[in-house]
Parts: structure tokens; sequence; C-alpha cells
């Protein structure tokens, strides 16, 4: 009964999602194609992808998404960036139950794409990984040129479910589900885009399998953190929204302590998911980030066909989106 009515719940979701029924998400859905890769002995750890942009490009922007969400949450950062001519990999993870694993099977991948190096844009969890990935490179040649990190945190204590990581695997879908949920159900905004992202977010959340989620909360939850002395000198740009949504601004500042030499854009609405509620601010704050890359063996574009070097001047930029290109 309860899968069920989980089943109908989210069925009544997608149909209400403008986002899904959109020309947008449909053109990205039958234009980029979504691949599989397996990169690792066990033929069971799979990445998928979102591959989209000139593949000659080997420093690409990498998509990491938050623990509710599939790769589609970047569609409309792919379809934007690269009409400008960069390349970007929206990923969804492999099931994976240790960070130590996720970093080796996602270096295997970066092997596997023949990525030289990569920019990574990651959001809540994605983020955290991100800051993992690079951590692990300290003292020997850099794969990460350069961090966007979204509505991101340092630690992984905030959630106060390291006690519960061990019985993740355990758990059926539903209870998974509504504890992915938790600290969002109590969330609500009249903000048609914002509304709609969260529908957007809870039908991808209900396309993920019982180990999918079981693995990403484990990720999510299991007792660590980001020790930021061996991140420094890498180009950090911090995204975060100060409306409601499920980080507290304690969790921001201790970000910003990691991090005091970073790039701050301060989005003042937006929610969870920005990427999606307030795309064009987003993308913008992307093109800020790596237009200092343009033009170099780490850029993320084709540069012979590039006009983004002058897109962000000419672009205009309101005061929330000016923010980006100041360091605090």
């Amino acid at each position: 009964a309860n899968s069920a009515s989980t089943a109908s719940a989210a069925a009544a979701a997608a149909a209400s999602c403008g986002i899904l029924r959109s020309e947008e998400y449909l053109g990205f859905r039958s234009a980029v194609a979504h691949r599989r890769v397996v990169v690792d002995d066990d033929d069971s750890l799979e990445w998928s992808m979102y591959d989209a942009g000139p593949r000659h490009v080997r420093c690409p922007l990498v998509c990491l998404p938050p623990c509710s969400g599939t790769a589609e949450v970047f569609f409309r950062q792919v379809l934007y960036l690269t009409s400008f001519g960069f390349r970007v990999i929206a990923l969804d993870y492999p099931v994976v139950w240790s960070l130590g694993d996720w970093c080796l099977s996602f270096q295997r991948l970066l092997d596997h794409l023949s990525l030289a190096r990569v920019h990574i844009f990651g959001a809540s969890l994605g983020g955290f990984l991100a800051q993992k990935f690079a951590e692990q490179e300290h003292g020997r040649a850099r794969r990460v040129a350069s961090l966007v990190l979204c509505n991101s945190f340092v630690e992984t204590s905030i959630f106060q479910q390291t006690n519960s990581v061990k019985s993740f695997w355990l758990l059926p879908a539903v209870v998974l589900r509504s504890t992915v949920m938790h600290n969002l159900d109590s969330i609500s905004s009249r903000d048609r885009e914002i509304a709609d992202s969260m529908l957007f977010l809870n039908h991808s959340l209900h396309s993920l399998s019982q180990q999918q989620l079981a693995s990403r909360l484990t990720l999510n939850c299991q007792d660590d953190y980001v020790e930021p002395h061996k991140l420094q000198g890498l180009p950090v740009t911090l995204i975060d929204v100060f409306d409601d949504n499920a980080l507290t601004s304690r969790v921001r500042e201790e970000t910003y302590k990691c991090y005091p030499d970073a790039k701050r854009a301060h989005l003042k609405s937006g929610g969870n998911f920005p990427y999606l509620s307030r795309a064009s601010e987003v993308n913008l704050h992307l093109q800020i980030h790596l237009q200092p890359f343009l033009n170099s063996p780490l850029s993320p574009a084709d540069d012979s066909v590039n006009p983004t070097a002058c897109a962000c001047v000419e672009t205009p930029v309101t005061s929330a989106a000016a923010t980006a290109a100041s360091a605090h």
C-alpha cells in the first residue's frame, strides 16, 4: 500500500511540474544522449551521464548532483553553457559505500574519458564529494582545476545522522526518501519557479533505486569533514541562497571560514535548487567563474568558436550576480 501511494504521489507531482512538461526539458531529453559507463572491476558500479559540447575539450565542467537529484537537474546549465562552446558533463553516481571508493571510481571515470583536468560544479552532496576528491589529490598532480560549490557543506555532522549510516542499506526506499526529504518538506514557496524546482527534484528522487538512495545517504552522512589546508590555492566560487533552504547560516559560515579567498555569489532567493529555479543567475555565475580559464590549457570550452569572453561583460548583471565577481 505504501509503495502504491508513493507512486501515486510521485505521478501527481510529475503531472503538476511545469519543468517536466516544458519544451526546454523535452528538447534536452531528445538532444542530449544519456550514457552509461562502467569503469571498475565490478560491473554493478555504473556511472551515467549527459556529456554535451565539443568532445575534444579535455578540461570540461563536471556537474555533481545533490543527494536527492539525478544528472538531469543540471539540464539548464548543460543547454545554456554548451551554446557558448563549453563542454559540460552532468553525472549520476555509482552505488558505493565510502568516500574513498567514490573518489577512486571518479578518478577511474576521468581516466576512461581521457580528461586531464576538470572544473567541478557540485550541489550539496555533490559539492562535498568534489571537495573530498580535490582533498585526496593533495601533494600530487591535481585533476581538479577549480570548484563551484552550491548550497554545499564542509562537514557531515550537520545532518545528525552519523549513527544511522550503517543501517541505510537495510531500509526500504520509502523510508530513505522520507529521510532525504525530511529537511525539505517544511519548506513551501509561493514562488512558482521554486515550487516547480521542488516538484522536479521530488520526481528525480523517486527515480532513484533503494540502493542508489542508500548509497547517497551513506556518503552524505558518514562522519567526515573537509581539510581546507589541502585545497589551498584552488580557485573556488561559493553560490549560496539566502531564503528558506535546508542549510543554516552556521553551515554557510563554516564553509566561508574554509575558503576565505573564495568568490561569493549570493542569490536573494532560489530555495534548495537554484540551478533550476534561478538558472539564469547560476549560469551567469558559472560563466564568470570559468571566464579566466578561457584561452588557456585549462579552458572548459572550444576557444576557437567561444564568444563567452565578452558574454559576461555584455550580459546585464544584477546586484546579486555582481557579488560573484568580487572576492570577500
